[in-house]
């Protein structure tokens, strides 16, 4: 029986990203299934299946396995790939892994996950600036020293699916990330995050909390969401 990952909105869920386009782009099977956020608070709707409510959560069989980082752990234990090979790149990957999971507080308030839009965002505070300047000086580490094309070397691993709502937040709000770019522009190329795209184009689902965040992030240019 395949795995089943429950994810909710593909417009808003960076945490659900995450561990979908890995599984997505290392061919792990498994059953998608959305549950989208119908209202600011969704907490007792997903206790249903999650001991957290909130998502993602992976099933496997009946056990269920929560958190992003919960589920690329559980998943190393049982597919290559999810880490580099190479026992730099595994340990640059973890640490930029736990980093990306713990961190970036700022880019996460001031520049929240919107695929379909673009947007002209207002200057950012001292604390966005520092979460870009270290964006900037990770992915070139990465890219440097492990020889690309993603981050930790020439396969596709863990880190880069962590990062991988860095790289739509960087094309919404236009944000500089120096040698990362290239980078950028790859991981959204990737045919993976091209399907999530393409989905999170076609939702109508919309929900007030993450729309006023939006808002607050900047002047919005371009929708390409379907109304």
């Amino acid at each position: 029986m395949p795995y089943t990952l429950i994810t909710a909105n593909r417009n808003y869920s960076s945490w659900s990203l995450r561990p979908w386009v890995l599984m997505k782009a290392l061919g792990i099977d498994f059953a998608d299934r959305i549950e989208p956020f119908a209202s600011p608070d969704n907490y007792q709707e997903f206790r249903s299946f999650s001991p957290t409510g909130q998502v993602p959560v992976l099933l496997d069989g009946e056990k269920a396995v929560w958190d992003s980082l919960g589920i690329t752990l559980y998943l190393a234990d049982r597919h290559e790939g999810i880490w580099p090979a190479d026992a730099g790149a595994r340990r640059f990957a973890q640490c930029g892994v736990s980093e990306m999971h713990g961190g970036f507080s700022a880019l996460r308030n001031q520049c929240t996950m919107n695929v379909g839009v673009r947007v002209k965002p207002h200057p950012p505070a001292d604390a966005l600036k520092r979460d870009i300047a270290r964006l900037e000086e990770l992915f070139t580490k990465g890219l440097t020293e492990f020889g690309g094309p993603w981050l930790a070397g020439a396969e596709f691993s863990a880190l880069d699916a962590f990062f991988a709502p860095v790289a739509f937040r960087i094309r919404t709000y236009g944000l500089d990330v120096g040698a990362g770019q290239a980078w950028t522009e790859r991981m959204l190329a990737h045919p993976a995050m091209r399907q999530w795209e393409d989905e999170a184009l076609r939702e109508e689902w919309r929900e007030i909390t993450h729309e006023e965040e939006l808002r607050a992030a900047g002047m919005v240019m371009e929708d390409f969401r379907t109304p």
